[in-house]
């Protein structure tokens, strides 16, 4: 306590030692490993050796990985789209319109959370089925072919995506519409903004910074979800996730998988600054504010 007396400028970073011990251990530590793993070469039956200029990993995986690269990204990227036109909607009317259902409505979109990803994913396989509530019924009227199916099509996968992460992007923007103080909105109408105009120019910026945090909660773990393709999916639906968890726990190929998660990161990380950057994370900030 004397020293913290003697040293007030000592508290923040007592209070950030915690959060920078667990980043350190559980984010920073692996990632070195990841990355030194992926300038390995060898096998496991021979044993790995380290090398700096055995660079080669990250060519060769990304020439044959290319296309569940970018697989993942229109995956990922279609998942967000469909998040949004989902969230958006649902997150206005909780945080204008809902009243007393408020509470309700906030914990059905977390309810999901209470069961396990995998039992919700494969419960999608039901949904989906060949002779599904969904399918079945239409095929029985004649409303579509009897051979026509949606599992195990890139439909069923980004669906199962977009399912399971609709939570991460409903929340941010309702925080950000919940904060909006009601009285901009009537002065805009005073101002003779119509109900489009009131919306365009006040709720929509003001709602930036929900909407930004909301497409990064879903694109980023989108891109590398490797659930959905798998049980959801084809051969011919593989997304960079499958291959990365086959590389390490199927093949043992450590250094190729070390290298392609390293660029998956790297590829997630790049996308993030030039989406920040383009919408302005500054302004932003200060609209959170």
């Amino acid at each position: 306590m004397g020293l913290i007396r003697r040293h007030p400028a000592l508290v923040p970073l007592l209070l950030l030692l915690p959060g920078i011990t667990w980043l350190g251990s559980f984010y920073l530590a692996p990632n070195l490993q990841m990355f030194a793993s992926s300038f390995w070469s060898g096998s496991l039956e021979n044993g790995f050796a380290f090398s700096l200029g055995n660079w080669v990993n990250y060519p060769n995986a990304l020439g044959t990985y290319q296309e569940q690269y970018l697989r993942s990204i229109q995956y990922g990227f279609a998942a967000t789209l469909i998040c949004f036109a989902i969230a958006f909607p649902l997150a206005y009317f909780i945080a204008f319109r809902s009243g007393r259902a408020r509470s309700i409505l906030l914990f059905l979109v977390v309810a999901p959370f209470f069961t396990s990803y995998l039992l919700r994913t494969i419960g999608w396989r039901t949904i989906l089925g060949d002779e599904s509530i969904v399918l079945g019924p239409l095929k029985s009227v004649g409303l579509i072919d009897p051979s026509a199916r949606i599992l195990d099509t890139p439909v069923s996968v980004v669906a199962g995506i977009a399912y399971n992460f609709v939570p991460f992007m409903i929340l941010p923007i309702y925080v950000s519409l919940e904060k909006i103080d009601r009285r901009l909105l009537e002065a805009a109408q005073d101002l003779y903004a119509s109900s489009w105009g009131a919306f365009r120019r006040v709720t929509l910026p003001l709602a930036a910074p929900g909407i930004f945090a909301g497409s990064l909660l879903t694109f980023i773990p989108a891109i590398g979800d490797f659930v959905n393709a798998e049980l959801l999916g084809n051969p011919g639906t593989t997304m960079i996730g499958n291959v990365i968890q086959r590389q390490f726990l199927v093949v043992r190929d450590y250094p190729t998988a070390a290298a392609l998660s390293f660029m998956l990161m790297l590829l997630i990380l790049i996308g993030v600054t030039i989406y920040g950057r383009l919408l302005g994370t500054e302004e932003l900030t200060s609209k959170a504010i």
